[in-house]
């Protein structure tokens, strides 16, 4: 009976409300969250692919904190197909180490100097390089980044085993903590025993859980940073200052360096109101004890304006893109 889909959408939410309403009366506190699926259909021989379709929609925000109502449409069947692909091809390209690490290096802002790098993973596919962008989502939702990234922090393990070994110069290098890992008791200990495998000390790797992730669950995200300091490892906060509850994180987590989001360096020239924002946030971080670095950085404009303001450390393509291992140790 629905001419207009938002119709659909509105008596969705208003349903949705209505459920709530009755639940925080009868059990204050308690609430529903009414997650569904709609596909289209125009004859009775079309009803049980529209039902499945309906819940694929429905299962593709399945996790969602939102009352939601999505349609099944063109693009989201190609989105679920190209899912499907990837998930299906995951496990073997983990076997075949098609799954490969490049390294963005990070620049001492005062001199110039190489002290570091980030760790990122690429996938290479037939060829061709896919981004993060379009594999980790993914394997956030079905678990396996959990093996992408254990690959990921022994091949890093691998490299500094390696020059150390050769007495070749060494630098920190960065890698990601996905959020995943979170639910995972024993974690830190499975890290640190990879890292003593290939004896390396631990002030070598730093470990960065974005600023989403910690709000996500903080009192779990701050025990583990705790237990990685405590050990003898870097933290740092990434994407710092993307979300609206920043300022509340630093009061209660204890970190070694803030990442400022590159989104504040994404358009070339920085508006007044943003190298306020970022003044401050460097500020603020040296009264804390605190490293920062600004990644993203693109232009000397903003490469100057970092300086002038004291912030110790800048990535982005100003300097280097993410570049191979090969081409990586080259430049230390």
């Amino acid at each position: 009976r629905y001419e207009q889909l938002d119709e659909l959408r509105q008596d969705i939410l208003k349903l949705n409300e209505k459920f709530n309403r009755l639940e925080r009366v009868k059990y204050p506190g308690n609430s529903f969250v009414i997650i569904s699926g709609v596909a289209p259909i125009s004859t009775i021989e079309e009803l049980n692919s529209a039902i499945d379709n309906a819940n694929l929609a429905r299962k593709s925000v399945k996790n969602s904190l939102k009352a939601a109502c999505i349609i099944f449409d063109e693009e989201l069947k190609m989105t679920l197909l190209k899912e499907a692909e990837i998930t299906n091809d995951m496990e073997q390209a983990l076997k075949n180490k098609e799954f490969v690490v490049y390294y963005q290096p990070k620049y001492k802002i005062n001199t110039n100097q190489l002290v570091g790098a980030e760790a990122l993973v690429r996938w290479r596919r037939n060829g061709n390089l896919i981004s993060p962008v379009e594999f980790i989502p993914i394997f956030e939702k079905n678990g396996f980044i959990v093996n992408v990234d254990f690959y990921v922090y022994e091949e890093v393990c691998k490299m500094l085993h390696n020059r150390l070994k050769k007495r070749l110069p060494v630098i920190p290098i960065s890698i990601n903590v996905s959020r995943v890992h979170l639910n995972d008791e024993d974690f830190v200990n499975r890290f640190e025993t990879l890292v003593d495998s290939y004896k390396i000390p631990h002030e070598y790797l730093e470990l960065e859980l974005t600023e989403t992730v910690l709000l996500d669950n903080t009192l779990v995200a701050i025990d583990i940073m705790q237990q990685f300091r405590k050990k003898g490892f870097s933290v740092s906060i990434d994407d710092f200052g993307s979300g609206y509850s920043s300022l509340n994180l630093l009061k209660d987590i204890n970190t070694d360096i803030l990442k400022i989001d590159k989104e504040f360096f994404s358009q070339g020239e920085m508006k007044r109101e943003e190298k306020i924002i970022v003044s401050s946030i460097i500020n603020m971080a040296k009264q804390l004890n605190m490293k920062v670095v600004s990644e993203g950085v693109k232009t000397k404009k903003q490469f100057e304006f970092l300086r002038s303001i004291g912030c110790d450390m800048a990535q982005g393509y100003l300097f280097s893109m993410p570049i191979p291992v090969t081409e990586f140790e080259a430049m230390i």
